[in-house]
């Protein structure tokens, strides 16, 4: 694998550089809410900074209305430094304030997704973006599954690098994909489409994949089992295709749940039951892996060497649907940084982890949630392309 990273630049100093980050942060009352993102690229902004560059940074945000000043704001806090913003990315403004940088001075500019170009990776919009830099330096990973004109197009118009996110994403990413064996695989979540593809790649790489969520209700259903009035997939040809990896791979790779815990109301309350797999009534819902799954998920988890894990086991937002959840992040937490490599990534197995406050015993989170999914999952990464060569 090789990376064109920016430690292989000496010297920054005069050299206008734009900075694609991936700041898209919660905001509530101008004010950015978590800030994780935004502090773990100070180390690579104080390289910069460092090295004499002019350095002008560049994000999109989910919503595509939301002004990116709190964004600034908050980095200028962190840093200790000044950050100028400008409500534009492209056009005479923004050039002329690039044009007046001083070295080590930070420039912030406008949510890159105000502009509709942005999404259709038109290239006249990424040269005209391109026209003030002297070089530009992608730390989006998070975002480099998509195919977009400041991640990808622009590429054809500056020399460009990889930052320190997306090296660090991609060496400890593939670690998975070249792993110590035994590797074991844990798949949760609810949207089965994002999860078939890295289910693939690893059929032939893992000892062991671990399914839970609701995706594991797809499996069961599959074959034959009931799973009452639980959340299964409608994507027809995705049953199909989870069939023929769970024919081809057979019950000693593909570990489904034992029990769970159900309830006979969506939101759970009332009573509880724990059903074995075979025992699950036509009007139960499916919310939680059970006691025993646990258990026996445990078993595979403390016997890897590289575990990745991606989604959550059940509807761990609700106290009484968490245990599942919480069980896995104190496994694969109490089983990395040592004794195997652990990685996990998604938005909600961060937040799991969080949660379970084992976040810095794993040894790999990842920024990126559809991201880690697709790089692990072999899609292209438009984004990576030219900067990152496996």
């Amino acid at each position: 694998m090789k990376i064109k990273s920016i430690r292989q630049i000496k010297d920054f100093a005069g050299k206008k550089v734009l900075l694609r980050a991936d700041f898209n942060v919660p905001i509530a009352k101008g004010k950015v809410n978590e800030d994780y993102k935004l502090v773990k690229s100070l180390p690579m902004i104080r390289y910069l900074m460092r090295y004499g560059a002019k350095l002008v940074i560049v994000t999109h945000m989910s919503n595509e209305k939301q002004s990116t000043q709190p964004v600034a704001r908050r980095l200028s806090q962190l840093l200790g430094r000044p950050v100028k913003f400008i409500p534009d990315s492209i056009g005479e403004k923004p050039n002329t304030a690039v044009d007046k940088l001083k070295d080590k001075e930070i420039l912030f500019l406008q949510n890159i997704r105000f502009n509709k170009e942005e999404e259709t990776n038109d290239k006249r919009f990424a040269k005209e973006l391109s026209r003030p830099y002297d070089l530009y330096i992608n730390d989006a990973f998070g975002v480099s599954h998509r195919e977009h004109a400041s991640l990808s197009a622009i590429k054809k118009f500056l020399p460009s690098f990889a930052g320190f996110t997306v090296e660090e994403e991609v060496t400890n990413l593939n670690k998975s994909l070249k792993p110590k064996k035994p590797l074991t695989v844990i798949i949760g979540g609810a949207k089965i489409s994002t999860k078939v593809p890295i289910i693939k790649n690893f059929i032939n790489k893992a000892e062991y994949i671990l399914i839970g969520g609701a995706i594991a209700n797809d499996f069961l259903k599959s074959l034959g089992y009931e799973v009452g009035k639980s959340l299964v997939g409608n994507d027809e040809q995705m049953i199909k295709t989870v069939i023929k990896l769970y024919k081809k791979a057979g019950n000693k790779k593909i570990i489904l749940p034992l029990d769970f815990v159900v309830s006979k109301k969506k939101d759970g309350s009332g009573k509880l039951f724990v059903r074995l797999v075979n025992n699950v009534e036509q009007d139960d819902i499916i919310l939680d892996i059970g006691p025993k799954t646990i258990s026996f998920y445990s078993q595979f988890i403390k016997k890897a060497n590289t575990i990745v894990w991606n989604g959550p086991m059940g509807l761990f937002e609700n106290e009484k649907f968490k245990h599942g959840t919480m069980a896995i992040a104190k496994l694969v937490a109490a089983r990395s940084k040592g004794q195997a490599f652990g990685i996990a990534g998604g938005g909600e197995t961060v937040e799991a982890l969080k949660l379970s406050k084992m976040f810095d015993y794993v040894d790999w989170v990842s920024t990126g949630g559809g991201a880690m999914l697709d790089y692990l999952g072999g899609a292209k990464m438009p984004g990576l392309k030219g900067i990152v060569k496996k």
